[in-house]
């Protein structure tokens, strides 16, 4: 019969190995690393808000200020719009009044020079009634033309200095005929006296 023979092992183990680590150690360890993950967290997002916040208060100022222009340029373009019109009608109507000017100085010239043509002294007998006639329509056109003009430029600031303010021939209503006879023979005065002046120096020849 084999005899069995009976080995003994010995194992080599620490003292070390034999401790058996304090229970709950590894998950307050893994506790406080997640806690530190989420106040990191926590910082980032804070940050994060910090940051679209200034980015919104950016953005309103933006906005603000894009407003500001928008009824800027509208109230400046409708002021200048309103001015350039004005002024295109102003600068129309002083174009076309001296032109109406130039046109009443060349009429008032002819005028003129028919006027100082007139030699009273040198109508002979025979045609001095048919010259003084001459002579009258003379001045009757040119006064004629001169109120057309007062009336004309009576409400403009050259004609004003022109010809003076209320200076335009007044259109007198219909009144009776006592009233009318006055008012003819006061624009008339002045053709009946260069008529009898006319006369007079013919008569003294």
């Amino acid at each position: 019969m084999a005899t069995q023979t009976k080995r003994k092992q010995h194992l080599n183990i620490n003292a070390t190995q034999m401790e058996i680590p304090p229970a709950g150690k590894g998950i307050s360890e893994d506790f406080e690393g997640k806690l530190e993950d989420a106040q990191a967290q926590l910082e980032y997002l804070h940050k994060q808000r910090e940051q679209l916040e200034r980015q919104k208060t950016a953005l309103e100022e933006l906005n603000q200020r894009k407003q500001e222009f928008l009824n800027g340029q509208i109230d400046l373009t409708e002021r200048l719009s309103n001015a350039v019109t004005t002024i295109d009608r102003e600068l129309f109507d002083s174009k076309q009044e001296i032109e109406d000017m130039g046109q009443a100085r060349e009429s008032f010239s002819n005028h003129l020079k028919r006027i100082e043509n007139l030699n009273s002294e040198a109508w002979s007998k025979e045609a001095l009634k048919e010259e003084l006639e001459k002579a009258l329509g003379v001045l009757e056109r040119a006064e004629d033309e001169y109120h057309q003009a007062i009336d004309h430029f009576s409400g403009t600031r050259r004609g004003q200095g022109i010809f003076g303010a209320g200076s335009s021939r007044a259109h007198h209503p219909t009144g009776d005929f006592s009233s009318m006879m006055k008012q003819g023979f006061a624009f008339n005065l002045p053709l009946l006296v260069l008529g009898a002046l006319a006369l007079l120096v013919y008569l003294l020849k």
